[in-house]
């Protein structure tokens, strides 16, 4: 399609005042594109702008790329105004996933216009762009090469993305454990880039999401996770000051290979769409979904393996393709006075007659807190841990009650690469409708409840997991193997997250029940070996996909431990680089050296035996 100098998109997250709508971004490579997100909490969120310069006066035609969340019901509607006029297309209420929808044709003059989103509901209407066309010419549809070539296009992007700048450690994802391997890297003399697709650090434990460190909560946890009024972690600043060019809302997209090495990576800038390529020696993963690993091919691993694969009592009978789901954290709060709360029937399709609000985020670093509980419904409102067995007297099997903040799961049978916003949106419906419930069951003591706020953000669950030169098991944490390349150790207990099968339970938005297996409470090793690819020699990772089983990772996932695998992988990038090696070249050479300076950040001797 020839594309002429009137013909003009304009992306949402190009505005330049998103008013109080929110930049998405999360689901670019799915959809094609960061969006905006009118995520008002079931209150319309006041207007986001901006100016554009029309190049010649004349009739435009109007098309707004926009997706009906719920398409029976249309709950995330709203209008489009340029130049003062309001459209009379009411957007996000034709039925449609993610599409291009033409509306009206304007008269625009030459120069400065101002572009409008008026949302209507505050129930989550999104916006991805806009496109005026001079010449009656229809934008590019879908996701696809097609799609981002021609977007690539109207925005004067180069098809192919500069060289950006080299370096001595790139490590991807930051959440706490990627900031490790970054500072770690970065004090034992390397050059460092950290590329972060959101605009905050701590992943899971941002202020995004959340969620406490456990785990084992020694050497850098304490200095990376200590917050601010706001709620924000230390990282970025402590990153800063040590060197480390951290890249905050930028999205790998592509790994440019060489036989079985990374040769660089390409970056996406959410905000501009501007590409750059890194290039480094050494590649670490902290993603938590193996983003590196699929895009260079390494060998991975994913669901539950079967008992008969390695041997675990707690594996399933046969391979399953269950894996934990996502979660939305969200809190509540009492207004000084009632609330209204609009109707939802396309949110009580998913909660039904569901109506507790337990398991709120208190605050940043603080979960599993109370809520609201309307009526008799559900009759376990809480689910129930068996404590440490040390406190248990024989034959005692006590049980403790807490309102879990995972009490809100799904996506534990769907696809977390290509289902990501469903999963999230269906989360926020049942949210929605249990708000609903708790204030129509009970409106006497919950008049005045509203939501204080609620993640438009899902704490990940799981995603592919590496495979390494070792899998770690289940038997080798309860025995306590003892392993001669043992360089940090983990904590925390089996954490076994049980979902509904499909159709198997009345709320499959909730677990249906969650096992907390502390084991003896004594912490394990962690071999090197489980921290690098098997089939990509310059990649190496930190995290809950390192080189485990589903049954191992249920422990080896928690946030604390993830910080001691990239202490490790952080060291063993310096290593790298002073005895030009690759990670399998450590382990074969120069093992004694990388245990030693580990052993030293972490506080924690490798000798395993119990």
């Amino acid at each position: 399609m020839a594309l002429t100098s009137t013909d003009i998109l304009i992306e949402a997250e190009d505005f330049t005042d998103y008013g109080g709508w929110v930049l998405d971004s999360q689901f670019e490579m799915q959809m094609g594109s960061p969006y905006l997100l009118a995520h008002g909490l079931g209150r319309p969120v006041s207007n986001a702008r901006t100016v554009v310069t029309i190049p010649e006066a004349g009739v435009y035609t109007v098309w707004v790329r926009a997706k009906d969340w719920v398409p029976a019901h249309h709950p995330g509607r709203f209008h489009v105004s340029i130049a003062g006029a309001v459209l009379s297309t009411e957007f996000g209420a034709n039925g449609r996933d993610w599409a291009w929808e033409k509306s009206d044709e304007v008269a625009l003059p030459e120069g400065e216009v101002t572009i409008e989103l008026l949302d209507l509901t505050g129930f989550e209407g999104r916006c991805d762009a806009i496109y005026l066309s001079r010449n009656g010419n229809p934008p590019v549809e879908g996701a696809g090469p097609d799609a981002r070539s021609w977007r690539k296009k109207m925005r004067g992007i180069p098809e192919q993305p500069p060289a950006f700048d080299s370096y001595d450690v790139v490590v991807v994802g930051g959440g706490v454990g990627g900031c490790a391997a970054a500072l770690t890297a970065a004090r034992h003399g390397c050059r460092v880039a950290l590329v972060q697709d959101r605009p905050v650090l701590g992943g899971n434990a941002s202020k995004e999401i959340g969620l406490m460190p456990r785990g084992d909560i020694g050497g850098l946890v304490q200095e990376l996770t200590q917050r601010g009024p706001d709620g924000d972690i230390a990282a970025l600043q402590i990153l800063h000051d040590a060197g480390v060019d951290v890249m905050l809302e930028h999205r790998v997209f592509e790994a440019v290979t060489d036989g079985t090495r990374i040769v660089s990576i390409d970056v996406r800038a959410a905000r501009s769409g501007i590409e750059s390529r890194l290039s480094a020696p050494m590649f670490i993963d902290c993603t938590g979904i193996a983003i590196l690993g699929i895009l260079s091919g390494a060998e991975t691993m994913t669901g539950q393996e079967s008992k008969s694969e390695y041997g675990e009592q707690s594996a399933p009978e046969e391979r399953s393709d269950e894996h934990h789901g996502n979660t939305l954290f969200f809190r509540t709060q009492m207004a000084a006075h009632p609330v209204d709360f609009p109707e939802v029937p396309w949110a009580i399709e998913v909660a039904k007659d569901y109506a507790n609000l337990s398991g709120q985020l208190k605050r940043p670093g603080k979960d599993n807190g109370e809520g609201p509980i309307a009526g008799e419904n559900p009759d376990r409102p809480e689910f129930d841990f068996v404590k440490a067995f040390a406190e248990a007297k024989p034959g005692e099997n006590p049980l403790m009650k807490f309102p879990a903040t995972h009490f809100w799961e799904y996506g534990q049978w769907l696809n977390p690469y290509t289902q990501g916003e469903h999963i999230r949106d269906y989360l926020m419906r049942a949210l929605y409708g249990t708000m609903w419930n708790v204030k129509q069951i009970d409106p006497a003591n919950y008049a005045n409840l509203e939501f204080d706020w609620m993640a438009h953000v899902a704490a990940q669950g799981e995603f592919k997991r590496y495979k390494g030169d070792y899998v770690l098991t289940e038997t080798d944490i309860r025995e306590h193997r003892e392993f001669e390349d043992a360089v940090v150790n983990n904590d925390g207990a089996f954490c076994f997250h049980c979902a509904q099968k499909p159709g198997e339970g009345e709320y499959d938005f909730r677990l249906k029940d969650w096992i907390w297996d502390v084991r003896d409470n004594l912490p394990y090793a962690i071999p090197f070996r489980c921290l690098y690819s098997v089939n990509v020699d310059n990649l190496m990772m930190a995290g809950k996909h390192i080189s485990v089983t589903h049954v191992a990772g249920t422990s080896v996932k928690f946030i604390g431990n993830g910080v001691q695998h990239g202490t490790a992988v952080g060291v063993a990038a310096a290593l790298c680089k002073k005895y030009e090696t690759s990670p399998r070249g450590i382990f074969e050479n120069y093992l004694g050296e990388l245990q030693g300076i580990t052993e030293h950040l972490t506080g924690h001797q490798h000798d395993d035996s119990k």
